[in-house]
């Protein structure tokens, strides 16, 4: 009897512990399953934020090279609305986001062995909002400060480079905690959703939409 009971004690240890592995590895998948799904509407986002400046004037910029036609557009489109300033923080914003993005998904998942933390010798990891504060305000300080031969479009290019930065990290600030790979580090892309969104807004103007939905409704409108 003794015997028998000895051999059900150590049966019901051997599932109990084949149990808890299986239970762990189906854990791990679904963290992994987790994490691909957010690299996937990462990569989504990104695109999704780039569309529109594409679609602007200053997209013909962008793919067809400084060509006479694009850069006539941009003159008139951009520079003589003057929001070639505004157009240049929102290119470097969005650019800087996505690139980014691409580091720090490299770093996470060891994709890119050139890309890496950076760390002092204390061990104090560096998180990419600080040079970002740096950049929006030396650039922010710059801009209010100079007034004769002010560059305001490396002004602009900068402050969108350190906005990014900084907003990439906007759920660290809020929490004063390392979550950026946590559920609550999708507050930083809600950030950069909003501030995207309104430089957007303001390069395509409100006349944008009414004139968008037009251009789509007239191929299903009957001609009268």
């Amino acid at each position: 009897m003794a015997n028998c009971s000895a051999l059900f004690r150590r049966v019901r240890i051997g599932y109990h512990r084949g149990h808890r592995h299986h239970s762990q590895q189906r854990g791990g998948r679904a963290i992994e399953h987790q994490h691909r799904r957010r690299r996937r509407r990462a990569l989504l986002l990104i695109a999704v934020l780039f569309v529109p400046v594409l679609l602007m004037d200053g997209g013909a910029l962008i793919v067809g090279g400084l060509t006479r036609d694009a850069r006539s557009a941009y003159v008139s489109a951009v520079v003589e609305t003057g929001k070639e300033p505004a157009f240049l923080l929102t290119l470097a914003f969005l650019t800087t986001f996505g690139l980014v993005r691409l580091i720090t998904y490299s770093i996470h998942y060891q994709k890119l062995s050139i890309f890496h933390n950076v760390t002092t010798k204390s061990g104090l990891h560096i998180h990419h909002m600080v040079p970002g504060m740096l950049l929006a305000l030396t650039s922010g300080y710059l801009a209010l400060v100079l007034t004769v031969q002010r560059p305001v479009e490396v002004l602009a290019v900068l402050f969108g480079v350190g906005a990014a930065l900084v907003l990439d990290e906007f759920a660290l600030l809020l929490r004063l905690a390392d979550v950026y790979w946590e559920p609550e580090g999708r507050e930083s892309i809600d950030a950069i959703v909003l501030a995207g969104g309104i430089c957007i807004q303001y390069l395509l103007g409100f006349d944008f939409w009414p004139h968008l939905v037009r251009a789509l409704l007239n191929p299903l409108l009957p001609v009268s």
